[in-house]
């Protein structure tokens, strides 16, 4: 139940009672099931059907179209393990949010194999998460989540280069958040604020770390004879060690956090013995009452929304590094920004800063001035 091997041309044959392709693509034997299995009623239709797919991969092969059975075979469930256990094995942070990417690209292209996911198959994606009201920025960043996949299936030779989509335009995203604390907005949301979090917020405004930063921050890392902080690699999005040297404001918080320590907690910021976790609602109702929020809706669909996130602390400690004349470089270690262009993205200037240029360019040219500088009133 065999045919003659004739190399470069191929064969048919049973393995068990299916059918099997034999044939060669640049000198090397693909074998490749049908899934046609044999009929002793009809011998020769599964057979003649075996044929007709030979027929079909010898002219893929000729013509340079050939696709490998294996790469018939993975799928976007394949496409997306890969990721998560690259994202699993290199150790990478944030794994939650890598997992709501795959989640949203998985509800869409679950069921589809890798070829499948054409470049207008992902330009419907976009359309689909905007219908969703997905942020463009998320939507780009789940496309880049797939776009890795893809990658990956390449690196590792399950796809060649020439099957993977070509990827539409990234979407426009909105500018960067710009906004930031001035002193008396941090203490009016401070005094809003329980004990303990008002604790986080004040170590927030006085070191620029992020926030889980902060609530991760254990004792362990805390050298309070050296007078410093050194912030474990394994907690630094960027995984490099970074070294805080403790200022007044931040001893002065850490000494408060020691007196209320829990010997079983090695964390510094707890809560009643509890890690300090989701604070959203009381962070919204702080700001509120603070006078902090903007309104979205009318009538009885508004709803006061904050108009501060803990993260403009971090862009406001990298302004006040530099108003206070730290120099670039030095701003950048303590805040842990590998590259200037994210610095000049947290160091924003305000229109304060502005109005102190413009003033101060008033008085440069006055000074040039005979008359000297206007002294007004």
């Amino acid at each position: 139940m065999s045919e003659k091997n004739v190399r470069g041309h191929g064969r048919v044959f049973l393995r068990g009672d299916v059918w099997w392709l034999a044939y060669y693509v640049r000198g090397k034997e693909i074998r490749e099931s049908t899934d046609l299995r044999h009929d002793p009623k009809k011998p020769d239709h599964a057979k003649s059907q075996a044929k007709k797919l030979l027929d079909q991969r010898r002219g893929e092969v000729a013509t340079g179209r050939f696709i490998g059975p294996q790469q018939y075979r993975v799928t976007f469930e394949g496409l997306a393990k890969a990721f998560t256990d690259d994202y699993r094995v290199r150790g990478l942070r944030s794994p939650v949010t890598a997992g709501a990417r795959v989640k949203h690209l998985t509800r869409y292209f679950g069921l589809d194999r890798a070829l499948d996911i054409t470049a207008t198959r992902i330009r419907d994606y976009q359309q689909h998460r905007l219908a969703e009201k997905a942020q463009p920025a998320t939507i780009n960043r789940e496309l880049a989540a797939l776009r890795r996949m893809f990658s990956l299936a390449v690196k590792q030779g399950r796809l060649t280069i020439g099957l993977t989509p070509v990827f539409p335009d990234r979407l426009e995203e909105a500018p960067p958040r710009q906004g930031f604390f001035e002193h008396l907005d941090y203490e009016a949301v401070r005094q809003h604020l329980p004990d303990d979090y008002a604790d986080v917020l004040d170590f927030g405004y006085h070191s620029g770390w992020r926030r889980r930063e902060v609530t991760g921050l254990t004792w362990a890392e805390v050298d309070r004879a050296g007078g410093v902080i050194r912030l474990n690699p394994a907690r630094s999005k960027s995984k490099q060690p970074r070294l805080l040297p403790l200022s007044l404001p931040l001893r002065e918080i850490i000494e408060r956090r020691r007196a209320r320590r829990r010997k079983e907690l090695p964390l510094v910021f707890h809560t009643n013995g509890l890690p300090i976790g989701d604070w959203r609602k009381s962070w919204a109702r702080a700001c509120i009452n603070a006078g902090l929020y903007v309104t979205i809706g009318q009538g009885k669909q508004a709803k006061k929304v904050p108009s501060k996130t803990f993260h403009d602390l971090r862009r406001t400690a990298a302004r006040n590094y530099i108003r206070s004349g730290v120099p670039e470089r030095v701003a950048m270690k303590l805040l842990g920004h590998q590259t200037r262009s994210v610095f000049d993205r947290y160091n924003i200037v305000s229109e304060a800063d502005l109005t102190q240029a413009v003033g101060k360019l008033a008085y440069h040219v006055s000074a040039q001035s005979p008359r000297g500088v206007r002294q007004d009133g």
